[in-house]
C-alpha cells in the first residue's frame, strides 16, 4: 500500500485506465468534483508499481465470470489464482452435499487427480448463509492437487482461495439449479479463458433429473436463519432479501 501511494495512489490507477475510456469521468464524486478533476494531474510516478495500460500485468481481469448448462445463472473464479493448465479442464464429478462431507473426502485421499470437486447446498438458502468454502480449496492445496482438481460449489470464497475454485453457482442447489442435478462421474468442462461451464449432460438428460428431483428439508426451521433463508435469492443477485407477494 505504501508503494502504491507513493507511485501516485489510485487517483493515478483510474487516470491509467482512464486511458483505455473505461471510466465515466463527468460523474461527481463525494468530493464534490468530477471524477475527471480528481484524477487530473494525477501522473503515474512507478510503472513497476503502477503498470501502464500498453505494458500490463495481465490484459484481462483477476476475476472471470462463467455460464453454462451447470450455471445458468453464473459463477465465479479468481482467474488470476487459477494454474495454467487448470484454464481449460475437463473430469468426472465427486459429488458432496455439504463442506463437512467434502473436507472428510479430501482428507481421506478419495479425490484422485483430474476430479472435479461439487459442494452443494452450501449456497444462500442452502448453508443457510453462503458459507465460505475456504477449508475445502486449502486442503486441495495442500495435499498438493491445486494444479489437477478444480472444485464447483454454490457457496463462497474469500480473497485467500487459489486454485481452480469456482463459487457463486447459480441458480443454487436448494432451488433445483442443476448443480443440483450433478451425479457422481458426470463429465464436468470448465473454460476459463471462454468464460463456460459445463456437464457433459443433453437438455433432455437434465430435464428427466429435474423431473426426479425434490427439495431438501431446511437445515434451520425457526429464528432468524430460518426466515433468512425463506426471502434470500440466489449469489448472482448478491444473495439479497426480496419478499415475497
Amino acid at each position: 500500500m505504501e508503494d502504491l501511494n507513493e507511485a501516485g495512489g489510485i487517483y493515478a490507477v483510474m487516470n491509467e485506465i482512464n486511458k483505455l475510456g473505461l471510466l465515466k469521468t463527468d460523474l461527481i464524486t463525494c468530493t464534490g468534483k468530477t471524477i475527471a478533476e480528481n484524477i487530473a494531474g494525477c501522473v503515474n510516478k512507478d510503472p513497476e508499481i503502477i503498470r501502464p495500460v500498453d505494458n500490463p500485468y495481465s490484459t484481462t481481469g483477476g476475476i472471470a465470470v462463467l455460464r453454462g448448462n451447470l450455471a445458468p445463472d453464473s459463477c465465479v473464479v479468481k482467474r488470476s489464482a487459477v494454474a495454467p493448465e487448470m484454464l481449460k479442464h475437463e473430469g468426472p464429478a465427486k459429488v458432496f452435499d455439504s463442506e463437512e462431507e467434502a473436507m472428510a473426502a479430501i482428507n481421506g485421499g478419495k479425490i484422485n487427480d483430474g476430479d472435479v470437486v461439487v459442494i452443494r447446498y452450501e449456497g444462500p438458502k442452502g448453508g443457510p448463509g453462503m458459507r465460505e468454502m475456504l477449508n475445502p480449496t486449502s486442503a486441495i492445496m495442500g495435499r498438493g492437487q491445486g494444479s489437477t482438481v478444480a472444485l464447483v460449489t454454490d457457496g463462497r470464497f474469500s480473497g485467500a482461495t487459489r486454485g481452480a475454485s469456482i463459487g457463486h453457482v447459480s441458480p443454487e442447489a436448494a432451488v433445483g439449479g442443476p448443480i443440483a442435478l450433478i451425479e457422481d462421474g458426470d463429465i464436468i468442462e470448465i473454460d476459463i479463458n471462454a468464460n463456460t461451464i459445463n456437464v457433459r449432460l443433453s437438455d433432455e438428460e437434465l430435464a428427466a433429473r429435474r423431473a426426479k428431483w425434490q427439495p431438501r428439508e431446511p437445515k434451520i426451521t425457526t429464528g432468524y436463519l430460518a426466515r433468512y433463508a425463506s426471502l434470500v435469492t440466489s449469489g448472482n443477485r448478491g444473495a439479497v432479501l426480496e419478499i415475497k407477494k
